[in-house]
């Protein structure tokens, strides 16, 4: 694997620094780390602190330095481009989003990328059926590929119309549906069980795709683009990073030519916002008899891992930082477990001093505020109960160790994500409201949960 130090020449070299800042040009950046075998996944530039950007090399090379004892590695930018990026609350305002890029995700095994050149093939036609031609172009992601149509191409008569993010959002549903029948064939004939092919709408308010040229986060592949025109040239030559094959013109869109398409799928699918109000699941197009077998092994979730995994999900929504979102979890698991056994039977419990006594504490101790519920932090930024900190790797071993015998772990997060976006970020900021509202109704079904969405999602 790469080291931080040939990383990061590469980065700053005269023939890739471009191409990554002018992608990520008011973007919401995520920096993927590195730290002893851990992921770690950064979006503001200080903990509380206003979101990640990168608009120049300098911003590159200081943000890269900043974080170097811990190996920056990978970089991403948001499918939304925003005309504001100096706050916290400029991420979730939907009227902050000047352009969102429409973006289909192709996961596959890296022996059968031919693939999901098949697949590029058979959505490429339907954009040209649909006068999308010159605005479209194709990224290596570093496992599959990503299929981007240029954001620009569709007027600003269209986007102050309709929210842009719903237009990026029915674009991609829209053409995945209307490719279905076809795409399933070729799916069908993936044979690697470990990575099987699958295509999928990713689409939501917080989306990250990596950035042109970045590395991947595991194998020593880049991310280059390429025009439909080279589809069938492209080999995994293309993608070593100290001989890459790039094409820059994926800056290149025409005006209006994807004005038809958004409106059609507007129409179709209606955007994003039904997506969430109405709890409709976005398509994934997978091999059904292999994605199946994830539920062969069945238990229960216990409730301190459905605990863990709905604040988890809680913070990461609110704040947007994966690894303090783990840390987060468990230390409210911890807490509510701990205010369960201890809670005396008259008078006032413990529970409640505690609340009391946290604007004395947390003159002394390090604390962030979530929603209106205080929880207080070790110096280098975990959260912690005494002196006991709750870190990343912690929550892996008593958390994600335990729910991934019973279902894998990466979709009991991403339906606990997608049901938390169900509630109003109001509740979700109010501890009272979360614990009565969110957690009790499904603390002992959860894993009924995780199966209904699965069984949805297909």
């Amino acid at each position: 694997m790469a080291t931080f130090e040939g990383i990061f020449r590469f980065y700053t070299r005269d023939d890739v620094y471009p191409e990554i800042v002018d992608y990520l040009g008011n973007r919401w950046v995520a920096l993927e780390a590195v730290e002893n075998g851990r992921r770690i996944f950064i979006r503001y530039e200080y903990p509380g602190g206003p979101p990640l950007k990168i608009s120049s090399k300098d911003d590159l090379v200081r943000t890269l330095l900043r974080y170097r004892r811990i190996n920056p590695r990978t970089i991403y930018g948001s499918i939304n481009i925003y005309k504001k990026l100096s706050r916290t609350k400029d991420l979730n305002d939907r009227g902050n989003i000047e352009y969102s890029t429409p973006v289909i995700d192709i996961d596959l095994s890296l022996n059968e990328w031919r693939l999901g050149i098949d697949v590029l093939e058979v959505l490429i036609s339907k954009l040209e059926k649909n006068g999308v031609c010159k605005s479209v172009y194709i990224k290596w992601s570093g496992r599959g590929f990503h299929l981007h149509i240029h954001e620009k191409c569709i007027s600003n008569e269209i986007t102050k119309k309709y929210n842009a993010l719903d237009i990026s959002y029915s674009i991609v549903e829209y053409l995945l549906r209307e490719t279905r029948e076809e795409i399933k064939g070729i799916i069908g004939k993936s044979k690697d069980f470990e990575r099987p092919l699958k295509v999928e709408n990713k689409i939501d308010i917080q989306r990250v795709f990596t950035a042109p040229l970045s590395y991947h986060r595991l194998l020593d592949y880049v991310a280059v683009c390429f025009k439909p025109s080279e589809l069938h040239e492209f080999d995994l030559e293309w993608v070593k990073p100290m001989n890459f094959r790039h094409n820059k013109s994926w800056r290149e869109y025409i005006i209006g030519e994807g004005d038809d398409l958004a409106l059609k799928a507007i129409r179709e699918i209606n955007g994003y916002k039904a997506k969430i109000a109405l709890g409709f699941k976005a398509t994934k197009l997978s091999n059904d008899r292999k994605e199946k077998r994830v539920f062969e092994r069945r238990g229960k979730i216990g409730r301190f891992q459905v605990m863990a995994l709905l604040q988890a999900a809680r913070y990461y929504i609110l704040k947007g930082d994966i690894e303090r979102a783990k840390s987060f979890g468990l230390n409210r698991a911890i807490f509510y477990a701990w205010a369960k056994y201890h809670r005396p039977k008259y008078g006032r419990s413990k529970f409640g001093r505690i609340k009391r006594k946290s604007s004395i504490q947390s003159k002394e101790i390090p604390y962030e505020m979530v929603g209106d519920e205080l929880a207080f932090k070790s110096p280098d930024g975990w959260f912690m109960i005494g002196d006991q900190v709750q870190k990343p790797e912690d929550y892996d071993n008593q958390i994600k160790s335990k729910i991934d015998p019973i279902v894998p772990y990466d979709i009991a997060w991403e339906t606990a994500l997608e049901y938390l976006k169900k509630f109003p970020r109001k509740t979700l900021e109010k501890q009272g409201e979360f614990f009565k509202e969110v957690y009790e109704p499904v603390r002992d079904r959860f894993l009924d949960i995780i199966i209904e969405y699965f069984e949805h999602r297909k």
